[in-house]
């Protein structure tokens, strides 16, 4: 009885707060999107807009859920609740300092490729419990470019557990005190980064969810409490993704004071926190600056050009470490 009070508080410690991460990323997206168009975004409720992701929190959990006529009910009612619980999932094995871990797991990268994976599907029982081809349409580009972009997230990953000779992120994190992977593997970070975007349907690679020719892509029919569970899982994976690439590329919850003194006295959650905030920031940088890709484009910077470059390195990376004796 002891063990699941204590589960579930943990839980509790785990999920509120990744769910106000989430919604003051909206408020922070909207206003940094306002200031570089030189607009003033949310400032009616609260404080320079402060409380408007709770207006638009309660508005949705208040709204009426329609169910199309047409759609299959379980499949339809079961897709966000199968995307909303694979989001929480993957944060389950996420380091967040020393012994700040929920599940200690050593195949924890392989743990988190895996939930991402299966998020496909949340995606696609959407597309077609919904009866709608918009929605099916968007679900089917979603699935395809996934699992188009997962295949060079892979082999990038490679590269890194070659030198570290480990699946734990505590311990990539900890080779990482010499020195970050982000000088070494620089060209990896760019891929990388822009394969999170694509992984996370954000511009200039929100084809699934293109409002030009799908309305809304694979949610469209989706209203209240399902559509909120849909945004809720999207914005999780973002900073999931923000998450992996601060603790594969830039040390983690390491200062940059790691890199000059074994032992650093500043390490420790905040620095994470700092780092993911940075990324986070390309994230809607990103989305200011570029316009959507077209989807053949998006398939060829995939398959053509992520993918023959991240074997490249695959392979140069290898030879390197066998020729100087250095594989763990």
């Amino acid at each position: 009885m002891k063990f699941t009070i204590f589960l579930l508080l943990q839980f509790l410690l785990f999920v509120v707060p990744l769910l106000l991460a989430v919604a003051f990323l909206t408020l922070a997206e909207r206003k940094i999107l306002a200031a570089m168009q030189r607009r003033k975004g949310p400032n009616v409720v609260g404080f320079l807009g402060v409380f408007q992701p709770l207006a638009d929190g309660v508005k949705l959990i208040l709204k009426e859920t329609v169910f199309p006529s047409a759609a299959n009910k379980v499949v339809y009612f079961l897709a966000p609740v199968f995307t909303f619980f694979l989001a929480l999932a993957g944060w389950a094995v996420v380091p967040f300092g020393d012994f700040h871990v929920i599940v200690d797991l050593n195949l924890g990268i392989l743990y988190i490729f895996a939930v991402s994976s299966l998020s496909v599907y949340g995606i696609v029982m959407a597309g077609w419990a919904s009866n709608s081809r918009y929605a099916f349409l968007g679900s089917l580009r979603s699935a395809a470019q996934m699992v188009s972009y997962e295949v060079s997230i892979g082999v990038i990953l490679i590269n890194i557990l070659l030198c570290v000779g480990s699946l734990n992120l505590y311990d990539i994190v900890e080779f990482q005190r010499n020195v970050w992977f982000i000088f070494p593997f620089f060209p990896l970070f760019l891929m990388f980064f822009v394969s999170s975007l694509a992984e996370t349907n954000r511009p200039p690679f929100d084809l699934p969810e293109a409002e030009g020719e799908l309305v809304a892509g694979y949610n469209v029919e989706y209203s209240a409490v399902g559509f909120a569970l849909f945004f809720i899982a999207e914005y999780s994976n973002i900073i999931l993704m923000s998450c992996l690439n601060v603790l594969l590329f830039f040390g983690g919850w390491l200062s940059p004071l790691s890199l000059f003194f074994s032992k650093d006295p500043l390490a420790g959650p905040i620095w994470l926190i700092l780092k993911i905030l940075a990324v986070l920031f390309l994230f809607v940088w990103v989305r200011a600056a570029f316009p959507r890709y077209r989807y053949d484009q998006l398939m060829r910077l995939g398959w053509k050009i992520f993918l023959p470059l991240s074997l490249g390195f695959l392979i140069f990376t290898s030879s390197f470490l066998f020729a100087f004796d250095a594989l763990p």
